[in-house]
């Protein structure tokens, strides 16, 4: 709650210099999704050819929701995907530029670099950092020499705050990955690939670097193919314990409504829903622990799929946020003994898991780990510090949309 604080402190004196900021944008719960009409809203009134080009638009993977029936659609979740996409290049900016002395880019340079940036090619480096004043600025130094892209002082002391939280926060993150490595198939992961997800677990960007301090957990092995691997020393018996087996004793009836696997049957077995529920809990339970060797079982088994969405439960009641992209789950599909009938497997879990976003990139949330409003029920302090920043990037663009208006406005008046 200090880094919400801390950025909304920061983010105030905007209200006081410009009335007509949106206040809604410190708000920390999530937004509804927008009231404007969508696309398909507007199909009746099109022509035949311009309604039939729509439509295939709206086929699109690019388009086409993940979940299809519109009536058990979560907005709450949706809002989230959605703010996440639209934060996603800042976020890529921010890690390139922390990581480069000085924080800071020669502007020139800027421009070649702009996968690295997390900007489309094209996109001027100049407007980019317009759109966040209060985290970007193009400052020269010295005065008369060619402008770079750097970090404001508002950015500078947030990364610095953010430094402190993850030093003081190392050990958490530690057993983080122990646990991880305990759920993975041979107790190894590839460095590459935690590397990759880092910011789901709220590990450093040095993190293949640190993990050498702790010779007593982890060990670093070299494949012939020349990838690091990062390997468990020792297997702990005290974590290898999952949340749902946490939450068993003090939450009996919710542990057992959390999965669902269903025994079929022909209408000629009349059951009522007592009975029914009854017959499937008896293939529901017991669950099989994702810290036990899943390469044991047979691939197809019903053991064996009630590992693997036990192993993705745990994998996202380990992240910060409770929720990950299906890029980073496929990410372990190796570690994790997963197939190619993940999607179909999690659609089967609706108590337990939600599915947000386009066919193209969708992310799967942990519904238990949320409120009815999509706040989490527990947050680590990461996630403050996150909103924060989050909330700086809103107040930046739209404070400068409002000047942009303000000098546009100015121009008509004078004439220009």
């Amino acid at each position: 709650m200090g880094w919400r604080r801390f950025a909304t402190a920061k983010l105030a004196s905007l209200l006081s210099r410009n009335p007509n900021l949106d206040p809604s944008i410190f708000s920390g719960a999530a937004s509804a999704a927008p009231s404007a009409p969508s696309a398909a809203d507007v199909l009746p009134f099109l022509g035949c050819r311009q309604r039939k080009k729509l439509r295939k638009k709206l086929q699109s993977p690019r388009v086409r929701s993940i979940q299809p029936d519109a009536g058990r659609r979560l907005l709450h979740f949706e809002a989230i995907v959605h703010s996440d996409a639209q934060l996603r290049f800042i976020t890529r900016t921010k890690s390139f530029l922390a990581g480069l002395p000085g924080h800071r880019l020669p502007l020139a340079d800027a421009g070649k670099l702009h996968r690295e940036l997390g900007f489309p090619r094209g996109r001027k480096v100049s407007h980019f950092a317009a759109c966040h004043p209060l985290l970007l600025h193009l400052p020269r130094l010295p005065p008369d020499s060619k402008p770079y892209l750097a970090f404001t002082p508002l950015m500078d002391s947030l990364l610095e705050e953010e430094r402190a939280l993850m030093d003081a926060m190392e050990p958490q993150r530690v057993t983080t990955v122990r646990k991880l490595l305990m759920i993975s198939a041979g107790r190894r992961i590839p460095l590459a690939k935690l590397h990759h997800c880092r910011l789901l677990f709220g590990l450093p960007d040095d993190f293949r670097d640190q993990v050498r301090k702790y010779p007593d957990f982890f060990r670093i092995a070299v494949d012939p193919d020349g990838r690091h691997v990062l390997e468990l020393v020792e297997w702990d018996p005290a974590l290898a314990v999952s949340a749902l087996e946490r939450d068993f004793v003090p939450d009996e009836a919710r542990v057992r409504r959390t999965f669902k696997f269903t025994i079929p049957h022909g209408k000629s077995l009349p059951l009522e829903e007592d009975d029914e529920r009854r017959l499937n809990s008896l293939t529901t339970l017991p669950l099989v622990s994702p810290y036990s060797n899943g390469l044991e079982l047979k691939p197809w088994s019903l053991e064996a799929e009630k590992y693997r969405v036990g192993v993705i439960h745990e994998f996202l009641s380990l992240t910060l946020e409770k929720r990950a992209w299906i890029h980073h789950i496929v990410e372990f599909k190796e570690e994790f003994n997963l197939t190619k009938h993940t999607y179909q497997m999690l659609l089967k879990q609706p108590r337990a898991f939600y599915l947000a976003g386009t066919a193209m990139n969708w992310a799967v949330f942990l519904k238990d780990a949320y409120k009815d409003d999509g706040s989490l029920i527990e947050k680590d302090p990461q996630i403050d510090l996150r909103s924060g920043a989050s909330l700086a990037m809103k107040a930046a663009r739209q404070a400068g949309l409002i000047w942009s208006l303000l000098e546009l406005a100015t121009c008509m008046r004078l004439g220009l």
